[in-house]
């Protein structure tokens, strides 16, 4: 049997969190047409007859400005240390710059097997020479040609998860980034990246689960664009949460959410918010 790990790289909107998603075939990671959507190390296990494929999500690769940017770079050097594989994806719609042209050649002379990616190939894509393969989430174009290549290059081994499994992370961190997502796409520009979400209490009996979580923000006005007119905002995403929640558990859902100001959070406080 071929298992190991698969290291997702790629500037933000690169189309990482979508590939994952798509493979394992469940929700793993957030995806959203915001940068640097993603925060942690996600895994996302596929499972086939003779493999088992462990793909590690990583944030967008960019140039760290706070505490919380070093920290999700931290995430992307530690999955690039311990894949068995690197799959480098790019937007095919745009124009790659030098930076990222100078990133792409230092890996392809340091990995060993190194996977590239032109993603979104069912929009009108760029002419590169990058020998990348060019796939599709959307309509699936060479999505099966890739896996083909993964499986190819994996080591024989045992399965490193139990085989119903399809993430490493608990309910609570699939909750906590479902009430981020929600926020990610459906608030003004400036105040997502300024969000971050904890699960306060996590009850679960054999008829119910009772989850209270805090959504963490930076600014007083922040609070109130969150909570929405009249709680419009906050209603809507608890009932989208309850939804996903007894969706998930196959329970009923009791939700409470609270909206707090800590200003520093992203300086002082990431690795708490962000685990």
């Amino acid at each position: 049997m071929k298992c190991g790990y698969v290291a997702v790289l790629g500037r933000p909107n690169a189309g990482k969190s979508s590939l994952v998603n798509f493979f394992v075939g469940e929700e793993v990671a957030i995806v959203s047409h915001r940068k640097q959507t993603t925060r942690n190390s996600i895994l996302g296990i596929k499972n086939g007859e003779d493999y088992q494929i462990v793909f590690v999500d990583t944030p967008g690769i960019h140039h760290s400005k706070n505490h919380l940017d070093k920290f999700m770079m931290k995430n992307v050097r530690s999955a690039m240390a311990g894949a068995d594989e690197v799959l480098y994806l790019f937007d095919g719609t745009k124009e790659l710059d030098d930076e990222e042209q100078d990133y792409i050649k230092m890996l392809k002379e340091k990995v060993e097997k190194l996977i590239l990616v032109q993603t979104k190939a069912d929009r009108e894509q760029l002419k590169n020479d990058m020998n990348a393969i060019e796939i599709s989430v959307e309509n699936g174009k060479n999505t099966d040609v890739l896996l083909d290549k993964l499986v190819s290059l994996l080591p024989e081994g045992q399965p490193i998860f139990e085989e119903d499994l399809y993430t490493d992370r608990s309910v609570s961190f699939l909750i906590s980034e479902k009430i981020r997502g929600f926020l990610l796409n459906n608030l003004d520009e400036e105040v997502p990246h300024g969000v971050a979400v904890e699960i306060e209490t996590f009850e679960e009996t054999t008829d119910f689960v009772k989850i209270e979580a805090n959504i963490i923000c930076e600014r007083e006005q922040h609070k109130g664009i969150i909570i929405g007119k009249g709680g419009s905002v906050l209603k809507k995403l608890g009932q989208e949460t309850r939804k996903y929640v007894e969706n998930l558990l196959g329970k009923k859902c009791f939700l409470k959410l609270f909206v707090k100001v800590d200003k520093d959070w992203r300086d002082k406080h990431s690795e708490r918010y962000c685990h």
